[in-house]
């Protein structure tokens, strides 16, 4: 299979990317290596995936719709996964416009492309827990209306599963949203918690601990969301024939479109995620706390009977496991990586 994968230098797109190279597949991948946190972490990323001869590089820009569209009619891939986002909840409080930017206006331009290939793609993407905001009906399912996002990124990923499902019934495009909850582990993110945490960590430095510590998230291992989006990879959406639009159901369609959320099922505090980094890293965490900044939620869980159903996975992996093996990455790769 040949596999087009945007955001590759990214945290998923990379992990997944490397997963697909293993498994003899061809992937394309895109990314514009932009500078929100450390790039020197992306092109080590990069370079790690350019050791495969079944991988290829291409720099650009997907706020621009050119480049991608000539790409995409050129190598005419069988799957274009969609990874490439500004992330990032509290960011996205200080530059709302680079979220539509790149998340909305880089959707479109990317289904623009893809609905114009013949045969037509299938068109994954990544969203995020954060689309279930306000909604305290825990565990989140994709049945959920997702109605009332907390932050503009959580409005930015929904109006792109949104996109997607207009595309997908006007264009019969294949399209399958994947809702992560809070991925972590190596090659992760500098900005999220458990890697900053562990930094400080292992340097000594105080963290700040939001809301006492008592914000709980739905941690889920890195490797667990590869096999997903792998298992899901080859098995694209269909119209449900059972969808009755008067009492529709937001993760099925009468269009070849699907929601799935990709998470552990296992809430669990940020105290606790401190208390795992402390037993990997044999360190003890000076704490300072601080009130919850706008955008943040109380708590995230998934319910993941729908991926369970169709790819006969869910993630399961511990955070006491996920979090030893982060720490031990981050200790022989990242610490050694600048601004990492």
């Amino acid at each position: 299979m040949k596999v087009l994968i945007t955001g590759c230098a990214g945290f998923l797109g990379f992990s997944l990317a490397r997963r697909l190279l293993s498994l003899g597949e061809e992937v394309i991948g895109v990314d514009n290596l932009n500078p929100y946190y450390s790039v020197a972490l992306k092109e080590a990323r990069v370079r790690l995936l350019a050791e495969a001869a079944s991988f290829r590089f291409e720099r650009l820009d997907l706020r621009e719709p050119e480049p991608i569209g000539a790409l995409l009619a050129r190598e005419r891939p069988e799957a274009v996964v969609h990874f490439a986002a500004q992330a990032g909840v509290r960011y996205s409080l200080r530059e709302p416009t680079a979220y539509v930017a790149d998340n909305v206006l880089g959707s479109v331009h990317l289904l623009e492309a893809a609905r114009r290939l013949s045969p037509l793609p299938h068109f994954l993407y990544a969203s995020s827990s954060s689309v279930y905001g306000l909604s305290g009906a825990l565990p989140f399912t994709v049945r959920d209306p997702a109605s009332h996002p907390a932050s503009v990124y959580a409005a930015t990923k929904r109006a792109a599963e949104l996109l997607a499902h207009s595309y997908s019934h006007l264009y019969r495009l294949p399209a399958t949203g994947l809702r992560f909850f809070t991925v972590y582990g190596p090659w992760g993110r500098p900005d999220m918690a458990y890697f900053s945490f562990t930094r400080a960590i292992l340097r000594g430095e105080p963290i700040t601990v939001f809301g006492q510590g008592e914000l709980r998230r739905d941690f889920t291992y890195v490797d667990d969301v590869v096999e997903a989006v792998a298992r899901l990879l080859p098995r694209p959406a269909s119209p449900d024939p059972g969808w009755d639009p008067a009492r529709p159901d937001p993760s099925r369609s009468s269009a070849p479109y699907r929601l799935f959320n990709v998470g552990n099922r296992t809430p669990l505090s940020v105290r606790e995620l401190v208390a795992a980094i402390e037993r990997a890293s044999g360190r003890r965490a000076v704490l300072r706390f601080a009130p919850p900044p706008p955008g943040d939620v109380a708590a995230t869980a998934a319910d993941t009977t729908e991926l369970e159903q169709e790819a006969g996975f869910t993630p399961r992996t511990p955070l006491a496991v996920g979090i030893e093996r982060f720490v031990a990455w981050y200790r022989e790769v990242a610490a050694h990586l600048p601004d990492a």
